[in-house]
């Protein structure tokens, strides 16, 4: 690899632009180069912001000659693009999740390993300094062992969101609703937290969102962790207003500690700490509510993150280690969603398969009548 890293994203939409601002800030870094299969779209984006080349598939944006790609297209196109780029020796930070089915998530973690590239995927909440608090406190066992967590969601996407992009709310372009397209974020760092997830039991349905969307507007679920811990999750795009996001962890000390997020897309922060000698307590309502944030304001606030996440995975390449979010990191988040989403259509508990080992079929329809899981 040459001084300068020479850097493509593939899909134009809005989140694009937050890694192109991220490279931006690097130095020796540089965006050479995009693509979307909409090929006027990434000609606009590459002319507004001065990319010097826009391609309409990524077999021509590979042939500029890029080190690295950051992967901005809908979920369920993730794998092939991470393939072509991974067979082709190039560096990928992949937007999450992975992909929608754990299968594909392990191909393209095996693709990346045996062609010696880094794979990253873009969990940027773990970089908020609430997160990292947190986590730096169970590391160093201020909490004692986690043994008790919960993982509450609750924001809001009305039909205009769903209405402005015709593949938003489907089985076949999102992989599934709030799980997958919000609360995987939460999803990840509750994890991150607790441990190792291995079992789960689950309800999931459409209550508000019904006629609007295929997939769930709200989930709940009870997460078993590897080391006998157990978390709730609660997670729904039908609050109004949005509230914003907590996770919440309590430890065999006695101890609990928290990350809040409200309005949703600010800079999270403990609001409820209690570890010994270090005891505070706020509340991120304390001004009271400010609405709901588009959606679009909400990623425009999520490019802090986004430029440390960046950083990271550019430090990552550079040096040849392991970045902060890895591909087989991202499939333990989403191998959770898949088991919320089996527990809800089977009304049974879920045994979450370890790394390596095939999991169940994609998820059947819900039965929006009674907030449960039906058969196709």
């Amino acid at each position: 690899m040459s001084a300068r890293l020479k850097v493509g994203i593939v899909g134009c939409g809005n989140i694009a632009g937050n890694h192109l601002e991220a490279y931006a800030g690097l130095p020796g870094t540089e965006v050479v180069g995009v693509c979307d299969v909409d090929v006027d779209r990434a000609r606009a984006f590459a002319r507004d912001r001065g990319v010097p080349y826009a391609a309409g598939s990524l077999t021509e944006l590979l042939a500029v000659g890029v080190d690295a790609l950051s992967v901005c297209t809908p979920h369920p196109t993730h794998e092939a693009v991470v393939l072509e780029a991974a067979s082709a020796g190039v560096h990928v930070l992949c937007e999450k999740p992975i992909a929608v089915d754990v299968d594909a998530a392990e191909r393209m973690v095996e693709c990346a390993e045996r062609n010696a590239v880094t794979l990253a995927v873009v969990f940027q909440r773990r970089f908020w300094p609430g997160a990292q608090a947190l986590r730096s406190a169970i590391d160093e066992g201020r909490l004692g062992r986690p043994m008790l967590g919960h993982c509450q969601v609750l924001l809001r996407r009305g039909t205009d969101y769903y209405d402005a992009a015709e593949w938003r709310g489907t089985w076949a372009a999102d992989g599934g609703g709030v799980l997958m397209t919000q609360a995987i974020h939460n999803v990840d760092l509750l994890q991150w937290f607790m441990g190792e997830p291995v079992e789960v039991t689950a309800k999931a349905g459409t209550f508000v969102l019904d006629g609007v969307v295929e997939v769930e507007d709200t989930a709940a679920a009870l997460i078993t962790f590897s080391s006998g811990a157990v978390a709730t999750l609660s997670a729904t795009v039908a609050a109004s207003p949005s509230l914003g996001t907590r996770i919440t962890v309590t430890g065999s000390n006695g101890a609990t500690a928290d990350v809040a997020e409200y309005p949703e897309g600010s800079d999270a922060v403990n609001d409820l700490w209690t570890v010994p000698g270090q005891e505070r307590a706020g509340s991120v309502f304390a001004d009271g509510l400010v609405g709901d944030v588009p959606v679009n304001e909400v990623n425009s606030t999520l490019l802090p993150l986004h430029r440390l996440q960046v950083a990271d995975f550019v430090d990552a390449v550079r040096n040849d280690r392991r970045p902060a979010v890895t591909g087989q990191d991202a499939i333990t988040s989403l191998r959770v969603v898949r088991a919320i989403y089996e527990s809800a259509r089977t009304g049974q508990p879920v045994v979450i398969a370890p790394a390596g080992h095939t999991t169940s079929p994609p998820f059947a329809h819900f039965d929006r009548r009674v907030g449960v899981a039906s058969p196709r």
